[in-house]
């Protein structure tokens, strides 16, 4: 043998002969990071004392403080809507503080505090905004509850500085009590609910906030953020059917707006009974309130089912026709929005096919803003 050759061998033998390096013991498991306790001197604020902002019925008598509707609702809807009507979705509390923490103290209706395609930010959270400098509202934190009894920081190592914040109350948990938290020393101000009149939303588990992650992203929210003036959202999941026991309470209800979106949970047939009554029962009871009819969104997969595809192209034109035939008898103010962009054009602005993203109430709210600046004047 070659005698460079057999010297190579004998130099990376005992190498390629080694045995193999002993396996790495698994590394330990990495511990959740440690929240420091609420400050025993905390002050807390009982929004109750102030209101929040979404609700309605003011003046009525409630079963509990945060619900959607009044006492005298129950057994005039459907108990599926009575039952729904428990949730806080849509409701809203403003204050103003130069705290730079601020804390949570919260109890919720229900246990389960998340549901399959939502999280527990979106079903129980309280979402925090803040206006920034030039008054714009801005995304500061969400709770992420993990019992019915919430007691948490929101966020702490804020800028220093007084400003107005607003916190959105959980989309499909009931709140029995809220209050808002600052250190002691802290300057709080609750502000009370805006005078002016509200956008009124009445639809589905859309509207109601489903998928959304979390309270502060769903469509109606986005748009009072962007027109500067307060909603009240009556979604109702799987229940959104142009009931006139609904329509009672909303003709009983001062908005600036209607909206009505209850698609979703409707077929052709049932908007060419329901609709025109609906419409009619608002418009002799609010004259001049504008009326907003909403085609429902096309699940993000009907491009490739058909059947659903042309469910779709049915309820529209069902509410096309109610539409037109209410124009033709000289309904004022009565403004429509179609439903095929609503989550977009790229099939990716639904969590199931269903129900909206994040992304598709952000394209939701794109299509519904400039309707209702002309239906308001702004």
């Amino acid at each position: 043998m070659n005698t460079r050759l057999l010297a190579l061998l004998l130099l990376c033998g005992p190498a390629m002969a080694a045995e193999p390096a002993a396996p790495k013991a698994p590394a330990a498991p990495v511990s959740p990071p440690k929240v420091a306790p609420i400050p025993a001197d905390t002050q807390w604020h009982d929004v109750t004392q102030w209101g929040v902002e979404g609700r309605g019925w003011e003046k009525e008598e409630r079963k509990r403080w945060f619900d959607r509707l009044p006492a005298k609702a129950e057994g005039k809807v459907t108990p599926a809507v009575w039952g729904l009507s428990h949730d806080s979705a849509g409701m809203m509390v403003r204050f103003k503080t130069d705290a730079t923490s601020i804390f949570a103290r919260y109890k919720l209706s229900k246990a389960s505090l998340a549901v399959t395609a939502m999280p527990a930010t979106g079903v129980s959270g309280l979402d925090l905004y803040a206006r920034d400098e030039k008054g714009h509202w801005r995304w500061v934190m969400v709770t992420k509850p993990d019992k019915q009894n919430v007691e948490t920081l929101i966020q702490g190592g804020l800028t220093p500085g007084a400003r107005e914040y607003c916190a959105y109350l959980p989309l499909y948990n009931g709140v029995e009590s809220l209050e808002i938290g600052v250190p002691k020393g802290a300057n709080f101000e609750g502000l009370a609910p805006r005078s002016e009149k509200p956008v009124i939303f009445y639809g589905t588990s859309i509207t109601h906030g489903a998928d959304a992650s979390r309270p502060g992203m769903v469509h109606t929210a986005i748009l009072g953020r962007r027109l500067e003036m307060p909603v009240m959202n009556l979604g109702f999941s799987g229940n959104g059917r142009m009931d006139a026991a609904v329509g009672e309470l909303l003709c009983e209800q001062d908005a600036s707006a209607y909206v009505i979106d209850c698609l979703p949970n409707m077929g052709p047939a049932d908007v060419t009974a329901k609709c025109e009554p609906l419409v009619k029962q608002l418009r002799a009871a609010k004259p001049e309130t504008p009326i907003v009819l909403v085609e429902d969104r096309r699940n993000t997969n009907s491009w490739i089912t058909p059947a659903r595809d042309k469910f779709h192209t049915d309820n529209h034109a069902a509410l096309k026709a109610a539409y037109e035939r209410l124009k033709a008898a000289g309904v004022a103010k009565l403004f429509y929005i179609g439903g095929d962009h609503l989550y977009g054009d790229d099939a990716d602005g639904a969590t199931d096919g269903s129900h909206a993203s994040d992304l598709g109430f952000m394209r939701q709210a794109d299509i519904f803003e400039p309707v209702l600046r002309e239906a308001l004047g702004r």
